[in-house]
């Protein structure tokens, strides 16, 4: 093999390299963006524009700032009258810096920790927090967030610049293909155009106690749900309610170890206790975890021996940990799936912004399906005692009837979520014949779905699906 036989090789697998974050979340063949290669910078990390979006990383050449002209007319030239395209960053290494919040420390200006794990004023909050009047608690916090409208980035009240970069790369192998679509593996069984999950976090025994009516609510409405508990000193654990929640065809999953605010304060006391939530996640046969306040260190997720995390918000800006992943669909983290909260829980829009709560989700929910992903919601037990509050968690469930009903979304429980991701993402698309074909575990409830363009927007369609469903659903 000559030298440039081999450098020819070794650019093709730098090629893969760089966009299987693509191929990875799409699973689209290789051959599908055979014409695309990225050239990353080699500089320090930082935010850049490419295509109207603000992206985090190394790239080549592009500026911290453009107008809306130059993004555009930049994101032109990579095509036009060309087949082989080379992005200016390594798109794998952009999508992971945003999914794992990798831009946080960089962006001071606009995303700040409201306290760092080993700060004066955290330790000594939750030191006293029991002692303190409700009242007091929520005003303290509404200070300590009160700047939450002011950061720019993430964008609120959803983030999808994952999911719009992935869209415009979508554009680009099209524009230099001689196919007019791409096949790809649907990313919902059954053909479902989304999927929601319905969570609550568990933080008193009050709220425990008032499980067995959330599943009431929930059963008149046909809604599975997960119920994430505390499993030491908040309360005792009732096997009673657990058995309650399981029997109801519900998923109970871990809740930190004791809410106590010091889970991630440093690696040395997270290992140690990750150890116990183990025990109680076998204890229970549960797969799922979320932090309490969700606060999150994705890069200590080797210690669980879980399936699937759901402590990471699309955005952050109502958290005291700032940042959020910028992405409305589920993501590996090494061997975990992180299933990200996409909409706002309903303690801050409460408590916090204090603004409709149905309008919000709403919002939120028409935004998450638009771009065919996961619409994920955290409504406590503890602050839906009362009536006004059960009638409002009902309406949110109607809501979600509707869209199962008439936008053929996938209403899942988490752990079926994480069932079906990795079923999907061992699957691999064939050819036999002249057609293509989904081989793996789960195929029979894949869909082979295509992307096309139309009027020069990106659309999806999904192989049998009736026209005037795809037409309904066209993004």
């Amino acid at each position: 093999m000559n030298s440039g036989e081999t450098s020819s090789r070794s650019q093709i697998q730098e090629g893969a390299d760089f966009l299987a974050g693509f191929l990875d979340h799409t699973k689209c063949p290789p051959s599908g963006v055979k014409n695309i290669t990225c050239v990353p910078g080699d500089g320090p990390r930082g935010f850049f524009q490419f295509s109207g979006l603000q992206l985090f990383g190394r790239s080549n050449g592009l500026p911290g700032k453009q107008t809306a002209s130059e993004s555009r007319t930049g994101f032109d030239s990579l095509y036009s009258g060309r087949e082989d395209l080379a992005l200016p960053f390594d798109l794998t290494e952009i999508m992971e810096n945003l999914r794992r919040e990798k831009y946080v420390g960089a962006a001071s200006a606009q995303i700040s920790y409201i306290t760092n794990s080993q700060s004066l004023p955290r330790r000594m909050y939750y030191a006293i927090r029991p002692l303190m009047p409700v009242r007091v608690r929520r005003h303290l916090q509404r200070l300590a967030l009160q700047n939450w409208s002011k950061i720019t980035f993430p964008n609120w009240p959803v983030d999808t610049t994952v999911e719009d970069l992935i869209e415009r790369v979508w554009i680009l192998a099209l524009k230099s293909s001689a196919t007019n679509q791409i096949p790809f593996i649907w990313y919902w069984p059954d053909s479902h155009r989304s999927c929601a999950i319905m969570t609550h976090d568990v933080e008193t025994a009050v709220g425990q106690d008032f499980c067995p009516r959330m599943l009431e609510i929930e059963r008149e409405y046909g809604i599975p749900s997960s119920f994430e508990v505390v499993p030491e000193v908040r309360y005792e654990v009732s096997e009673k309610v657990l058995e309650a929640i399981r029997k109801a065809g519900c998923e109970v999953c871990v809740h930190g170890l004791n809410h106590d605010g010091r889970l991630f304060s440093s690696e040395e006391l997270f290992r140690f206790r990750a150890k116990a939530i183990n025990e109680y996640a076998r204890k229970w046969g549960a797969t799922g975890f979320r932090s309490p306040v969700m606060y999150r260190n994705l890069d200590w997720y080797d210690a669980f021996e879980l399936s699937y995390d759901m402590s990471v918000p699309n955005v952050a800006h109502l958290d005291p940990q700032r940042g959020g992943c910028c992405t409305v669909f589920p993501y590996f983290v090494g061997g975990i799936l992180e299933l990200p909260l996409t909409t706002t829980q309903d303690y801050p829009l409460y408590n916090i912004i204090r603004s409709n709560p149905m309008e919000m989700w709403l919002k939120q929910t028409e935004t998450i399906v638009a771009k065919n992903g996961l619409v994920s919601f955290i409504i406590h037990p503890d602050y839906t005692i009362e009536k006004e509050k059960q009638a409002l968690y009902g309406e949110l469930l109607k809501m979600l009837r509707s869209f199962a009903d008439e936008r053929n979304m996938w209403l899942a429980l988490p752990g079926e979520v994480d069932n079906w991701w990795r079923e999907r993402a061992a699957m691999r698309l064939e050819q036999e014949g002249g057609n293509w074909v989904i081989r793996g575990k789960g195929a029979e409830r894949a869909t082979l779905a295509y992307a096309t363009l139309e009027n020069g927007k990106l659309k999806y369609l999904l192989a049998h699906e009736p026209a005037e469903m795809s037409a309904r659903n066209t993004n």
